[in-house]
């Protein structure tokens, strides 16, 4: 029976584009009784239930009050991108793809509902487990750590299971300590200086923290004191994770730190250089494991039988497989027996692998929505990973300044020699 759960666990997560957006478009064409635009569902939808978020969710937000999400403006960094433009809706665009577990830097004035966008859409993707810590969430004074706290408690109503609590300074530290130990909570609210405290004192375990939260990220990141305690916090906690970064100003000094989580680069080069280079770059970096995305079936296959005869660990995984030679690829890759995979867009999307931290685009994609998704394969959408794209003609470059463009982002070109502790987990 485990084999059969397992089989059909991996049957889920290898569904073809056109399987997927079918289940999606049912599911949301069920919850709101109106056709919704194939490959738009759940993001650009107008009220909370469009989210498609959990009925234990959606109760407590009809008790709260709300019904449409507010209006404001977010940044997207490297990772998140998707075809949005600023000026939008915060909660609108921020939620959904908070939700898909994608690493956020959202700016928006105070009062226009930054908080909701991660107390949702942690509580959304959250499953609690006994004493483990799922979520943390820091910020810079003991106010807002427990208006936090009290905005998840509020939302968690109908979600009895899950346990919140706050952490800051000015309490005796026997009381939380106490409270670790005895209530342990799911998702921990708290000042840097106290989280840090009960971390090192190896009271407040964070190694199966999935969601690292900052808000007001500029007030703590500004501070060299703060920044060097929630630097050791982020270390402390697994390289597979969201992170997600709030603020109602970022400013130019600011916005280079927050990018420190993250790293883009390209290599411009001709079509005939990518094997050499590609073998150099194997030969070079440090990894754990690689998804290196080509654009055809046939260019999976050949570039994957190069890679073997040149004595790397690779295999293959593209949509001229059957499925099931499919799923034993991929958990072949999953389990780690290899440390190489070269994909078509079919594994693009929805495909999460621990070790992966190195992603290569060979070919480049031809979207930016594509991008995000490949490159969102590296280190858990950029935390701890490095993403490089081969750009070998004027359409690949076209491709990447729309990314660049649109976002606000600086993919630059690859240096000579990258810092390995920028990619690969302590």
């Amino acid at each position: 029976m485990g084999d059969v759960r397992e089989s059909e666990a991996y049957e889920e997560e290898l569904l073809d584009y056109e399987e997927e957006d079918e289940k999606l478009l049912d599911s949301a064409t069920k919850t709101n009784g109106d056709a919704v635009k194939k490959g738009y569902v759940g993001i650009h939808s107008s009220g909370f239930r469009d989210f498609l978020l959990k009925p234990e969710l959606l109760r407590a937000i009809v008790d709260s009050g709300f019904e449409h999400p507010s209006e404001g403006k977010f940044i997207s960094l490297l990772s998140l991108f998707l075809s949005l433009h600023l000026d939008f809706f915060l909660q609108h665009e921020c939620i959904p793809q908070a939700i898909l577990g994608m690493d956020v830097i959202c700016q928006a004035k105070s009062g226009m509902g930054k908080t909701a966008v991660f107390v949702l859409s942690t509580l959304q993707q959250i499953e609690p487990s006994p004493g483990q810590v799922s979520a943390l969430i820091l910020c810079h004074t003991r106010e807002l750590a427990y208006q936090i706290c009290n905005e998840f408690v509020r939302f968690s109503t109908y979600l009895p299971d899950t346990r919140v609590s706050v952490f800051y300074g000015g309490v005796n530290n026997k009381i939380h300590k106490e409270l670790l130990k005895n209530e342990y909570p799911h998702i921990v609210v708290g000042t840097p200086g106290r989280g840090l405290g009960l971390a090192r004192g190896k009271d407040l375990s964070l190694k199966n923290a999935r969601h690292f939260i900052l808000d007001e990220c500029d007030k703590m990141l500004e501070s060299l004191d703060m920044r060097r305690d929630v630097q050791e916090i982020f270390k402390m906690t697994p390289h597979d994770k969201q992170v997600m970064m709030f603020s109602a100003t970022l400013s130019k000094e600011i916005r280079p730190v927050c990018k420190k989580f993250m790293q883009d680069h390209y290599i411009k080069l001709s079509e005939m250089e990518k094997n050499r280079k590609l073998n150099d770059l194997l030969d070079a970096l440090d990894f754990n494991q690689v998804v290196i995305f080509v654009k055809s079936v046939s260019r999976a296959g050949e570039l994957n039988k190069l890679l073997i005869e040149c004595n790397f660990p690779s295999i293959c995984i593209h949509s001229g497989m059957s499925q099931e030679e499919r799923l034993t690829h991929y958990k072949s890759f999953k389990e780690g027996h290899k440390r190489i995979l070269v994909a078509t867009d079919l594994v693009g999307r929805g495909i999460d692998i621990e070790r992966v931290n190195i992603v290569i685009n060979y070919d480049m994609p031809d979207s930016a929505d594509t991008y995000l998704h490949r490159v969102g394969r590296a280190g858990r959408f950029g935390t701890k990973g490095l993403a490089i794209t081969f750009v070998a003609s004027a359409s690949d470059s076209e491709v990447l300044n729309q990314v660049q463009a649109r976002f606000e982002v600086d993919i630059k070109e690859l240096p000579e020699q990258i810092d390995t502790s920028t990619y690969m987990p302590s």
